[in-house]
């Protein structure tokens, strides 16, 4: 049976790992089709609820979400989520989840969850007030400011002077967007990325920062595999879980000072470029063939 398949994404040009996605479905024989979120539409008829795609009908088994674009209004979330929520509704199964890929692109809400089901994460804070900022920073020594909602380690900064924490929190809040802080963890010049496929381990690295503090592949480091031992396998294996994600890159970093591991964020639609050169595994192919498995179930 021939299974209709799409990577759901909103850039303009195909990424890579779109194209990775989209060649190895091909390879298995089933239709592959690369559909830009704002373009799939949800309308409600006399037939009921129906979804188009630049005026055409859809008609798919299955979809990847990799991306639900740049964000500008309310608005424009709400659209492409209830679009989303409803395609799972009408039968097509989604990976990630919409609801599950929602939580965890939100860092804070994403951290709190795994903290109550006992996973080991740093402190963290989400405040509107710069004040509460430099008390953090006095509390915690050095903390890192990032956006809540974000990814490549772009917009991050380390800081440990409450006034420089107060400025970089009353620039934040200018364009009304609450600060995200976190204890900052001792760890060595790298933190560790593993790939969670369905409910086994694909792989892990070590991300090595070149100069710095930043671990991410897009800002320099470089990745050499990594054999997870059993404690790095079971917290990757149940982050996903506390998720409800089907795969995730979940970055986790080594504490010097009180040992262990602490999972730093988890994301629903990882890049591999480095995992990928270091291990010579393309997840690709285990997230297709993952999705596949569950439409046949």
């Amino acid at each position: 049976m021939i299974i209709r398949l799409a990577v759901i994404h909103e850039s303009e040009k195909v990424t890579k790992a779109s194209k990775q996605l989209l060649l190895e479905i091909k390879n298995r024989n089933h239709s592959a089709y690369y559909i830009r979120i704002s373009k799939l539409n949800a309308e409600i008829t006399e037939k009921g609820i129906e979804f188009t795609y630049s005026g055409k009908k859809v008609d798919i088994d299955g979809g990847l979400i990799r991306n639900l674009g740049f964000i500008s209004t309310t608005e424009q979330f709400i659209k492409r989520l209830d679009v989303l929520r409803e395609l799972e509704r009408s039968g097509v199964v989604l990976m990630n989840r919409p609801d599950s890929m929602l939580l965890a692109r939100d860092k804070f809400a994403s951290l709190m969850r795994m903290r109550r089901a006992g996973i080991p994460v740093p402190n963290t804070a989400l405040v509107e007030d710069p004040f509460e900022v430099m008390r953090l920073v006095e509390r915690w020594g050095e903390v890192v400011i990032k956006p809540v909602v974000g990814s490549l380690g772009l917009g991050s900064v380390k800081v440990s002077d409450p006034d420089i924490a107060f400025r970089v929190a009353k620039a934040i809040l200018s364009v009304n967007q609450p600060v995200y802080v976190q204890k900052y963890v001792r760890k060595p010049d790298r933190d560790i990325r593993v790939i969670v496929i369905g409910d086994r381990v694909l792989g892990s690295i070590y991300r090595i920062s070149k100069s710095g503090w930043k671990t991410n592949i897009a800002q320099g480091a470089t990745a050499q595999v990594l054999i997870p031992d059993a404690e790095l396998e079971e917290i990757s294996l149940k982050s996903v879980r506390v998720l409800g994600l089907d795969y995730a890159g979940i970055d986790i970093i080594e504490d010097v000072e009180n040992g262990g591991y602490k999972i730093i964020e988890v994301n629903a639609a990882p890049l591999w470029d480095g995992f990928e050169a270091a291990t010579n595994i393309n997840p690709a192919k285990y997230i297709a063939a993952h999705l596949i498995e569950k439409i046949r179930r």
